[in-house]
């Protein structure tokens, strides 16, 4: 059984790498690699995978969105993930790597039976990025 709940949180980031020369940063990020950055209405979908307990549910939705608020949300939400989110330190603020730096938030305060299976992001309605647990049981 899987369980996919979602969640919302706006923040700010600027693609951009220390790496790369400015016109080559330009030309690889385009207009994300503005110097003030720009915004996203992000949607955030976490999918547990697990059997039911006596309930008939896989996990206690309460808890989960308690966990999902205390350490992803109040991260995240309203921030700019290149000053504020330590996570992301050092790493360019793609949206791949936020999906990765949020797997590892979830992870580390992990306390359920079903496992985490997949952390979903949608940046815009063209761009959704996915990451999915193939290490777990």
């Amino acid at each position: 059984m899987q369980l996919t709940r979602r969640y919302r949180f706006a923040a700010s980031h600027r693609l951009n790498t220390d790496a790369l020369s400015p016109e080559e940063n330009a030309r690889l990020y385009g207009k994300c690699n503005n110097p003030f950055g720009h915004g996203h209405d992000y949607v955030l979908d976490v999918t547990l995978e697990g059997s039911t307990d006596d309930s008939g549910q896989i996990v206690n939705r309460d808890e989960l969105d308690e966990l999902v608020s205390r350490e992803v949300l109040a991260r995240v939400d309203h921030r700019n993930l290149n000053l504020d989110v330590p996570e992301l330190a050092g790493r360019v603020a793609t949206t791949e790597n936020l999906a990765i730096a949020i797997e590892d938030m979830l992870s580390g305060a992990w306390n359920f039976p079903a496992r985490l299976k997949r952390v979903r992001i949608s940046e815009t309605p063209r761009n959704t990025f996915e990451l999915e647990r193939l290490d777990a049981e």
